[in-house]
């Protein structure tokens, strides 16, 4: 109902600007083509100025009601260590960028006013003014400066790889249309070789079952981390481009076929916890389902996700998993109950290297 409204209005809005048209027209038979131009050089002014308005309002307006949903589902508060980082570089160039969005605004409609068309006037011709050069080249290089080097700074401190010496743990992430593999290692905390010639049926990653470290690794359909312990993901693609995103961890990075890519971050708080900080702002507060008096809040019903940022397909919305972060106890009874790909499905059958061996 809604869209139709829109729609009517804005043939109606259509309808009134033709007709304004031809009174124009008609108007300027009378009164002279030079004296309604100048006439509507004033109201075209006019009619900017109220837009300008109208606009930047808009803009102010829609911005603070959004913000909570600019960096994921939210009041912008980042799940992961280096997620506090990002969100400074994002307010910082969004306020830089912001001020400059709003006075090129204002000059561009306040020029478009004052230099409009009247009659018996010329303008001035100016060949060039060395100052103001110099202002509008050096004031913006100094802030794309600045700009460029703290991201940099962010960019070296959040792609930093993992040091040999470092604890952490490794899962590897592999997309296909239309979803996501987890691989998690077992026991020996390593995660086997593959290749895509030994994709079939039953092994849809293509593992190596001759490579020992294949033999305990874990497929699973959720990811599960535990708070608190730096996580390296290995992320690639079986066929086309995808995205591992995880919004409120403020990870993002392509999935490309042929060239593993990855993605170091440190959880910082467990689903639980996460929830309980939403249950503190009013706007979470609401039932999911207004209708049913039995519907969890908004903050219960909350959960991490795992989304495909990238347009890979008409399935591209089914790539979406639920992340669930826990304590470290939580996590060994979680992956302690999860079988190996090997054990459930390749051990004794035709594809099983060691179908004749005493492994």
């Amino acid at each position: 109902m809604t869209f139709i409204l829109i729609l009517i209005s804005l043939v109606l809005i259509a309808i009134v600007a033709v007709q304004i048209g031809k009174v124009s027209d008609l108007t300027s038979k009378i009164r002279g083509e030079e004296e309604v131009q100048e006439i509507n050089n004033k109201k075209q002014g006019l009619y900017s100025f109220i837009f300008l308005f109208v606009f930047l309002g808009g803009v102010i307006v829609s911005g603070a009601y959004y913000q909570n949903y600019f960096l994921g589902f939210g009041p912008h508060i980042p799940a992961s260590a280096h997620g506090g980082e990002l969100d400074s570089m994002f307010k910082v160039t969004l306020l830089l960028t912001g001020i400059v969005f709003i006075i090129t605004h204002i000059l561009l409609f306040y020029f478009s006013f004052k230099y409009s068309g009247r009659r018996n006037k010329r303008a001035a011709y100016v060949s060039h003014d060395n100052k103001l050069e110099l202002i509008w080249t050096g004031i913006p290089a100094v802030v794309m400066a600045f700009l460029v080097i703290k991201g940099l700074d962010a960019w070296n401190d959040v792609m930093a790889d993992v040091s040999p010496d470092e604890e952490y743990m490794e899962i590897e992430a592999t997309g296909y249309q239309f979803a996501w593999m987890l691989r998690y290692p077992g026991p020996d905390g390593l995660i086997g070789e593959k290749n895509f010639r030994l994709i079939d049926g039953t092994n849809p990653l293509g593992q190596n079952w001759e490579d020992a470290k294949n033999l305990d690794d874990i497929h699973v359909d959720e990811l599960v981390l535990p708070v608190g312990k730096k996580v390296r993901v290995r992320i690639t693609s079986r066929d086309v481009l995808h995205n591992f995103y995880l919004p409120h961890f403020r990870v993002k990075m392509d999935a490309v076929p042929g060239m593993p890519t990855y993605f170091v971050f440190t959880p910082t708080v467990t689903t639980e916890e996460y929830r309980q900080q939403l249950k503190d702002y009013d706007e979470y507060n609401i039932p999911v389902n207004p209708d049913d008096p039995e519907s969890p809040l908004l903050w219960e019903d909350f959960n991490f996700e795992l989304a495909c940022a990238e347009l890979c397909g008409k399935g591209h919305f089914s790539m979406r998993k639920i992340v669930r972060i826990v304590s470290q106890e939580e996590y060994d009874a979680w992956i302690s109950g999860q079988a190996s790909y090997y054990d459930a499905v390749i051990k004794g059958t035709d594809s099983d290297p060691y179908k004749n061996s005493e492994l």
